[in-house]
C-alpha cells in the first residue's frame, strides 16, 4: 500500500461513509432476493429502493457478489501477526526441510538470538513419528531455536534452547504436560501442551510497538481475505489496550470480539463491555480442557489406537472447569472451553451441566471450541444444555488423512462431525484456528462443502459435507449468533449493521474447486470500505 493511499483509507475510516455498491449480485443470507444497488447510510443497510444519498462514495461492481460479511469464529490474531514475522514452517515434508529453513534465517541472525519457526506437522512426513532435536542442533548450535507445531500444542528445542532453559534427563513435566524421551532417556527436544512452558517463558518478550505492529498486520491480512469480524481467543488485557488504541484512532478495520484469557479473573469480574459501534467487544472467556490431536494431547475416553495405554491430556481438569464456568456465568460472560478429544468433550459438558445460570443457561450461549472428537451420546447433550458447537473446517481436511489412524474406525465417526450438529438444530459457527489453519474464509468454505483436502482429492467424511448455503451460514449468520450478534449482523437486511464480503464470482454456484480462488473485490465493515485490491 502506498503512503497515499493508507492516507486515504485511514480518512475513510475516520467517520463512516454513505456508501452505494452498485451492480452486483446480493446474497442476503436469507431466503429474499435482494434487488438494486445496496444502499448504506450511517454505517446501515438501506431498504431496497432507497436512493443514493448525495455525496455517497460508489463502488461500480457490476459481475461482482455481495455476501454477509464474513467471520472467522475462533482465531488467534496476534498469533497471525507473530506467525508473519518468524520462520514458516507450514507445508514442511521432512524434518530436513524444517532445518533448511531455519539454518537460511540463522544466516541473517545475529549469533546468540533466539531463532522462533512455527508450522510444522510430523504427519505430512515420510517418518510420521516426532522429530529429535539432533539435526537441529547441529546446523545451528549457536543459536537457540523454539519451532511450535501447527497447532500450537508441541514444540520442538534445539540443545542450545534446552541448556539456557534448564531442561534435561531429570526435569519433571508440569501437569498437563509431556516432555518426550529418546530410548535412552534424553529429552528430544520435544515438549507438548504445558510443557512447552519450560522453554516459552525463557523467550524475550515482544515490546509494546512489536505487539502493535504484529495486530496490525494481522488485521490487514484479515480484511484482504474478505474478513470483516474475527472471535479472538485468548487475549490478554494488555492486547486488549492495543484494540482499544487502535479503536481510538479509527485504526481498527475489523471487528473482534474479545475471548479473555481464563486468568483475567479481575477482568471478568468486571463484567462484559463493547464500544458503541460493537467494532470492539469483550464479552467472552476461553479455556482449555485438553491439548491437541496431532500431538497426541486431545484427552480420550479410551487409549489412542496408534499409542497402546495413552489416553492424552487434560490441560484442565473437570473441577477447574467447573470454576471458570462459575465465574463466567456469574459476571455475564460466554465461556468458551477449547476441547479436542471426547473425553475433554464431556467433561467440559458435565462442567456446563453443574454451572448455576443466573439469567438462564440458553442465554448464556456457552461454547466448545472444536467440539473434535465427540462421543455419539453426546452430541445431543450439546442441545439439552443449550451449548454451541464452534468448529474449523480446514481441520478436517488437515487431520483426516491420518486422524482415523490415532482414533480407530469407529471413533473417529464422532470427529469433525459439523452436520450431525447441524441436524440437532444447532447453529454451527465456523472458523479457522488461525495460524493453526489458515486464515482465508475460501478455504474454510471449501472444506465444509467438499471435505477435499484440494481438487482432485477424494472426499474424506462425504457424511458431512453441507451445501454452499450451509457453510456459508457457518461463516455468517451462525458465527454471529456465536457472539450474541445475529439481531446487528449475519444477513444483508435493512437496518442491520453493513458488514459485506464482496467477491468476482458465485460461491454459491461456482465450480467447487473455483471457491479456493475466488477474489476478494472489497470488504465492508460498518459501512466503511477497509480493503479493495
Amino acid at each position: 500500500m502506498t503512503v497515499l493511499s493508507e492516507f486515504l483509507l485511514l480518512a475513510a475510516l475516520a467517520a463512516p461513509q454513505d456508501l452505494v455498491l452498485d451492480g452486483a449480485t446480493v446474497h442476503t443470507g436469507t431466503s429474499a432476493t435482494w434487488r438494486g444497488p445496496v444502499v448504506v447510510r450511517g454505517g446501515r443497510i438501506q431498504p431496497p429502493g432507497t436512493p443514493a444519498p448525495e455525496g455517497a462514495r460508489v463502488l461500480a461492481l457490476r459481475g461482482a457478489h455481495v455476501y454477509p460479511g464474513l467471520v472467522d469464529a475462533h482465531a488467534h490474531v496476534m498469533g497471525l501477526g507473530a506467525g508473519l514475522e518468524t520462520v514458516d514452517l507450514v507445508g514442511t515434508r521432512s524434518f530436513a526441510e524444517v532445518v533448511a529453513r531455519v539454518a537460511e534465517r540463522a544466516r541473517t541472525t545475529t549469533k546468540g538470538e533466539w531463532i522462533l519457526g512455527r508450522g510444522w506437522d510430523q504427519n505430512d512426513w515420510d517418518q510420521k513419528a516426532f522429530p529429535s532435536h539432533a539435526a537441529l542442533s547441529a546446523a545451528l548450535p549457536d543459536h537457540p531455536v523454539l519451532l511450535t507445531r501447527i497447532d500450537g500444542h508441541a514444540a520442538l528445542a534445539n540443545a542450545r534452547a534446552m541448556a539456557i532453559c534448564g531442561v534435561s534427563e531429570v526435569t519433571k513435566a508440569p501437569s498437563g504436560g509431556e516432555i518426550v524421551h529418546d530410548e535412552q532417556g534424553r529429552p528430544t527436544g520435544v515438549l507438548v501442551d504445558t510443557a512447552m512452558g519450560l522453554v516459552q517463558r525463557h523467550l524475550p518478550a515482544p515490546t509494546r510497538d512489536q505487539r502493535l505492529r504484529r495486530l496490525r498486520a494481522a488485521l490487514d491480512a484479515c480484511v484482504a481475505a474478505g474478513l470483516t469480524q474475527v472471535h479472538d481467543a485468548g487475549v490478554p488485557p494488555e492486547d486488549v489496550a492495543l484494540y482499544r488504541e487502535l479503536h481510538s484512532r479509527r485504526e481498527l478495520k475489523l471487528r473482534v470480539y474479545v475471548m479473555l484469557p481464563e486468568s483475567a479473573e479481575a477482568e471478568i469480574r468486571k463484567g462484559p463491555w463493547a464500544t458503541p459501534d460493537q467494532l470492539l467487544i469483550v464479552r467472552a472467556v476461553k479455556g482449555y480442557a485438553d491439548g491437541a490431536l496431532g500431538s497426541r494431547g486431545a484427552a480420550l475416553l479410551e487409549p489412542y489406537s496408534d499409542r497402546s495405554g495413552f489416553k492424552g491430556l487434560m490441560i484442565a481438569p473437570r473441577a477447574r472447569v467447573q470454576q471458570v464456568a462459575q465465574l463466567c456465568a456469574d459476571a455475564g460472560f460466554q465461556l468458551c472451553v477449547h476441547a479436542i478429544g471426547d473425553r475433554a468433550n464431556r467433561e467440559v459438558l458435565d462442567a456446563f451441566a453443574a454451572t448455576t445460570f443466573p439469567d438462564g443457561r440458553e442465554g448464556a450461549r456457552f461454547r466448545v471450541e472444536h467440539a473434535q472428537v465427540v462421543a455419539a451420546a453426546d452430541f445431543v447433550r450439546f442441545r439439552e444444555l443449550a451449548v454451541l458447537p464452534s468448529m474449523q473446517p480446514t481441520h478436517l481436511t488437515s487431520d483426516m488423512p491420518w486422524a482415523p489412524e490415532r482414533l480407530g474406525p469407529e471413533r473417529v465417526l464422532g470427529a469433525y462431525a459439523w452436520r450431525s450438529f447441524l441436524a440437532l438444530g444447532l447453529p454451527v459457527a465456523f472458523g479457522s484456528d488461525f495460524p493453526v489453519e489458515s486464515h482465508d474464509p475460501r478455504l474454510g468454505l471449501y472444506a465444509a462443502v467438499t471435505t477435499r483436502p484440494g481438487p482432485g482429492a477424494e472426499p474424506l467424511r462425504r457424511d458431512q459435507i453441507l451445501s454452499r448455503e450451509e457453510a456459508l451460514r457457518g461463516f455468517t449468520l451462525d458465527a454471529c449468533h456465536a457472539a450474541f450478534l445475529e439481531r446487528e449482523l449475519g444477513t444483508i437486511e435493512a437496518g442491520k449493521r453493513a458488514d459485506l464480503s464482496v467477491f468476482d464470482r458465485d460461491l454459491l454456484s461456482c465450480p467447487e474447486d473455483e471457491i479456493r480462488s475466488a477474489r476478494v473485490l472489497a470488504t465492508v465493515v460498518g459501512g466503511r470500505v477497509v480493503h479493495t485490491p
